[in-house]
């Protein structure tokens, strides 16, 4: 089951993912069956993957009466473009800096208030240059960048492929929220592909205010102002985490990997999530840990069906500065575990699904290293989902589902972020960013400053 909507509907649709129809609708005279289930620097320019057209009339399936129904468009021709959205990572060391920078620069990751949003650039800057160095060690690590544009080109290529075995040809698109190819680009050639009608799909399983909301508010900002952009129809998965395909795709993962073990029934399962500040669950009412939880107990409740019946338990990582995240956290987890005599363990990284800096240096090396020197004996590690068939198959059947649902925008943001109207006056942009750099530079003199800086962030 995954969430689609449409640009400005308030409740999202939840949408079965068991039970699919097989309909036949006319192409231009002739009769094609198909599948319709119920239902984020200077610019350089990327194409789409693939250049197909779909020729089609709108489709929508009546869920009360099981029919099909076919309007008679007037426009003979619609071109349907999947819009893949991700974190994006650097290429190069000499990407780690500019790209950290976008990232705390986003009113998303580092919310400040109204009163203080001027100091948001500013503090960027410094966070971005203190971090770097560390950053730029765990990136050499791992080949000297992040592997995370290479495998979502990949699933990209292999969601296009999915979708033409659906019969349901379309361009796909990725666009990255702080690195290259950014959001704008993608939508760029979105608009010079004239794409009529766009599934918009973040490869974030749970929704989170600093993931999908980050990137759908990016969005927003675009299509607001473009007259082509808000008159198209599109339709957003703002989360997909309970799909059947998803889970039984993790389940797949993480029973496959049991078996290298030597005896898979004393593993501990041990689920670890991206973090996000408490601050966004309790003031914000992002639903990323009620949602992540939900998702442990559906993948566990699969397991269990197969008769996996390992303990496990859920930890959040990749927490930074100095405010509270959401706990328990897995570097203190994982020597709780060692103290309590747990011996084998899998790691599995349940909110990612390609590998990248998080996977494969702060796990695969850092909390292993952790883990073995807290007496945990047997470590293994659940691949990402990357271009599993199963799990491809499974977005492409999401993207099928929410093409009845796509409608043109509005713009009501999808979280609470507001860009400060004042940042498009230069005069005032450069007379914040020097004040705010004087006091992000007298913040970081202070002696509590200092203290947070050394624990949380080099």
């Amino acid at each position: 089951m995954s969430q689609a909507v449409g640009f400005g509907v308030a409740s999202p649709m939840k949408l079965s993912t068991s039970a699919s129809r097989h309909m036949s609708v006319k192409f231009n005279g002739l009769s094609r069956s198909f599948v319709c289930s119920f239902l984020c620097n200077p610019v350089e320019k990327r194409g789409a993957v693939g250049d197909r057209i779909y020729a089609a009339g709108t489709v929508a399936y009546d869920t009360f009466s099981g029919t099909a129904a076919e309007s008679q468009s007037n426009t003979a021709e619609e071109k349907i473009g999947v819009l893949l959205l991700n974190l994006g990572g650097p290429d190069t060391l000499n990407d780690v800096q500019p790209f950290l920078y976008n990232l705390f620069a986003d009113p998303d990751i580092i919310r400040l208030p109204r009163l203080f949003r001027f100091l948001q650039r500013p503090l960027a800057q410094l966070i971005s240059t203190l971090r770097a160095p560390k950053s730029k060690e765990g990136y050499a690590s791992i080949g000297g960048g992040s592997p995370l544009r290479k495998i979502t080109d990949e699933q990209a290529e292999s969601l296009k492929l999915a979708l033409e075995e659906k019969e349901v040809p379309v361009n796909v698109y990725v666009g990255m929220r702080y690195w290259y190819p950014f959001t704008e680009e993608a939508v760029e050639q979105i608009k010079k592909d004239k794409i009529t009608k766009l599934v918009v799909l973040p490869l974030y399983p749970q929704f989170s205010i600093s993931t999908t909301g980050s990137s759908v508010r990016v969005l927003q900002n675009m299509f607001r102002e473009d007259p082509y952009l808000s008159r198209m129809p599109v339709s957003i998965i703002k989360s997909w985490y309970q799909r059947e395909g998803y889970i039984q795709s993790m389940a797949d993962l993480i029973e496959k990997e049991l078996e290298t073990f030597t005896n898979p029934d004393e593993v501990m399962i041990f689920f670890s999530a991206h973090g996000v500040p408490v601050s966004y669950v309790t003031d914000a009412g992002d639903p990323y840990k009620d949602q992540m939880e939900e998702c442990i107990h559906l993948i566990m409740q699969e397991l269990k069906r197969r008769g996996v019946a390992n303990d496990h338990t859920l930890a959040y990582q990749s927490r930074v500065g100095p405010v509270q995240w959401l706990q328990p956290y897995t570097d203190k987890v994982l020597v709780e575990l060692g103290e309590r005599g747990v011996k084998s363990l899998l790691a599995v990284p349940v909110s990612f699904v390609s590998e990248h800096i998080e996977t494969l240096e702060e796990i695969d090396m850092e909390y292993r290293e952790l883990a073995l020197e807290s007496g945990i004996e047997n470590w293994g590690r659940v691949p990402a989902l990357n271009c599993t068939p199963s799990f491809i198959s499974d977005l492409a059947d999401a993207v099928i589902e929410a093409l009845p649902s796509a409608t043109a925008m509005n713009t009501t943001p999808m979280n609470s972020s507001v860009e400060d109207d004042s940042d498009q006056d230069p005069i005032t942009y450069v007379f914040k960013f020097l004040l705010g750099s004087v006091l992000a530079f007298l913040l970081l003199l202070s002696p509590k400053m200092v203290k947070a800086l050394k624990g949380n962030l080099l």
